[in-house]
């Protein structure tokens, strides 16, 4: 008995250390420009990978100190933990499932059209009251601005590999024909496509095109890409955590096996 609570409180120990990926991962996302500003995955991982923290240290201890109660508590509530994370996983995958760039002409960077998305992901930018705050915390980042110090002349920008972000947000879409002044500022052409993203760049660097559907699109593949990473870490996580479930699942059943065979052997002596 004593044997199979050592290796169950050595088996959540690593559960312990398992949970560190995850509340890593959540502030990897929170440190992130654009999940900073939109705040939606960072704290339901940060706050289940804390959970699975609290929950694989009750198990650690209830296993070195032989407190049957604590261990199914653990056993109960690790399998709710796996099960929301495998949920979390499986979410983040299908609504990252969908959007990608398209290319331009004579154009290294790609461009964004936020219809290419989930449903989902474009419901968190698309109402307005979600949007200005997002915007004004986008603006008041230097990512447009770094532009500039960067590409002087229009062939270096226009062969420039700009992210999402930068693509979308930082100049005007390549189908309204603007003129190249350096990187945020632009040449209105004299008819403007009829398109609402071509009307709405100002040469303003706290406007530029934060209130275009290119940036909400240029956002939106920003996080992409960010939750596509995350979700790869998630998913080995996930995995060796089912497995070390599954380990401490049999060695608390052969705890019990034995505790009951030696009470036999006693009653019976």
């Amino acid at each position: 008995m004593a044997l199979s609570n050592n290796v169950i409180g050595a088996i959540n120990f690593i559960a312990v250390l398992l949970s560190i990926p995850i509340i890593g991962t959540g502030i990897w996302l929170a440190t992130e420009p654009d999940n900073s500003c939109v705040k939606i995955l960072q704290w339901p991982v940060i706050i289940l990978g804390i959970l699975i923290l609290i929950v694989a240290l009750a198990g650690f201890v209830g296993g070195f100190w032989r407190i049957p109660w604590l261990l199914v508590f653990y056993l109960i509530a690790m399998l709710i933990l796996i099960i929301l994370l495998a949920c979390l996983v499986v979410f983040v995958y299908m609504v990252t499932i969908r959007g990608s760039g398209h290319p331009e002409p004579s154009r290294a960077y790609l461009e964004y059209q936020l219809d290419d998305f989930s449903g989902w992901l474009r419901r968190r930018v698309r109402s307005s009251y979600k949007w200005d705050r997002i915007k004004s915390c986008l603006s008041s980042t230097s990512m447009c601005a770094e532009l500039n110090q960067t590409y002087s002349m229009a062939q270096d920008f226009f062969n420039a590999h700009l992210n999402p972000l930068q693509s979308g947000c930082c100049k005007p879409p390549t189908k309204c024909g603007y003129t190249f002044v350096n990187p945020t500022n632009w040449i209105s052409p004299i008819f403007t496509e009829a398109d609402m993203d071509c009307l709405q760049w100002n040469n303003e660097q706290t406007q530029l095109c934060y209130s275009c559907n290119s940036c909400k699109a240029g956002l939106l593949a920003n996080l992409k890409k960010e939750w596509r990473r995350a979700d790869i870490i998630l998913l080995i996580t996930l995995v060796a955590l089912k497995c070390v479930y599954l380990i401490g699942c049999c060695a608390f059943r052969n705890a019990k096996t034995e505790d009951l065979f030696r009470k036999y052997k006693q009653g019976y002596v």
